[in-house]
């Protein structure tokens, strides 16, 4: 069988499995106070170009989405996404369980429209009865989108400018955000998300790591204690240094530039010769994960020999299916998956 479902069903990077085992009879203090995530963090830092921000290590996405949004808000406030957001959806309500709403957008193309979110936070504070409703307190977005979509700079810039308006942070879900800085043309960078984001974390669960991802936060301010809010959420881990290992070595020789670059130059030679094919395109996606139109037929035949998410019906006869590269993908499974179709 060939594999398509996700970018996490390898384990990690050998680098990394290399230097676990160097490293395995040592003994290091815990709770990520070790000199492995204090070496991870300068790394980060030097590559966000933000030598002051905060950066915590946590063991999964969904957990730092959890922990992050409700250390930020109020008891009376809930956080913004497009409908199509991962909180929003696949996180089995993982954010409401904190006692926080998500405040669900129309999204276009996976993404927040700036236009939208000031029309959403207009229609709330003109409402003379808003205080007997939740109180819009955050905004989240994810780069890339749950559909591959890429925000621009300028697309970022606007919607900053609006959280500065109305005064509410900006944090990012960067779970696949390797594969995101890796996309043909992006101008968006870890120092351009330092700059307009409040929050965002570097996902390492995606991209080569065993497990972790990396929350950046530029302006140590927003979460003070932020220590033991994660202790208070159980995503305290105990040998954080195993966190801190992996990222020292994915912020090592340009590695997690590499392992994205790797992902998506396989995923633009798929796209490539499914169009060549004739398939058409269930959403233009630059990065690792690619959204095609099958028909039904075509869907229970190819499942005999790959597995893949189907995403979304069409019509009756045709079926929206995601593939998707990671930076273990080998280019002859993806040669061998474009001869199926």
């Amino acid at each position: 069988m060939l594999h398509f479902d996700s970018d996490y069903m390898e384990g990690a990077h050998p680098l990394i499995l290399e230097r676990l085992h160097q490293i395995n009879l040592e003994q290091n203090t815990g709770y990520g106070l070790d000199e492995w995530c204090a070496s991870a963090k300068n790394r980060i830092r030097e590559a966000c170009e933000c030598p002051d921000a905060d950066v915590h290590f946590l063991v999964g996405g969904t957990q730092a989405n959890k922990t992050v949004i409700a250390s930020i808000l109020r008891t009376y406030q809930g956080v913004i996404a497009v409908d199509s957001g991962h909180i929003a959806v696949h996180e089995a309500g993982a954010v409401e369980m904190t006692g926080h709403k998500v405040l669900t957008i129309p999204g276009k193309m996976g993404k927040l429209d700036a236009a939208d979110l000031k029309k959403f936070l207009e229609v709330y504070w003109a409402d003379e009865t808003c205080e007997h409703m939740v109180m819009p307190g955050m905004v989240y977005i994810s780069h890339p989108t749950e559909v591959g979509t890429l925000y621009t700079k300028a697309e970022l810039e606007a919607i900053h400018a609006i959280c500065q308006e109305y005064q509410i942070p900006l944090y990012v879900d960067g779970a696949r955000l390797g594969y995101g800085l890796a996309a043909e043309g992006t101008d968006v960078t870890l120092p351009v998300l330092a700059q307009l984001c409040d929050a965002f974390y570097i996902g390492g669960t995606k991209v080569g790591a065993l497990f972790g991802e990396a929350l950046v936060v530029p302006d140590k301010k927003l979460l003070p204690h932020f220590f033991s809010q994660i202790k208070q959420h159980g995503a305290l881990m105990a040998k954080g240094w195993l966190l801190g290992v992996q990222f020292d070595v994915l912020f090592t020789d340009g590695l997690y530039e590499k392992i994205g670059a790797h992902a998506i130059g396989l995923a633009m030679k798929l796209k490539k010769g499914m169009l060549d094919k004739g398939y058409e395109l269930f959403m233009d996606s630059a990065t690792n994960q690619q959204f095609v139109i099958l028909t039904n037929e075509k869907l229970a035949e190819l499942r005999k020999e790959v597995t893949f998410n189907v995403w979304a019906p069409i019509d009756e006869e045709h079926t929206a299916v995601r593939f998707v590269t990671s930076w273990a993908t080998k280019e002859e499974n993806v040669d061998a998956l474009l001869a199926l179709l």
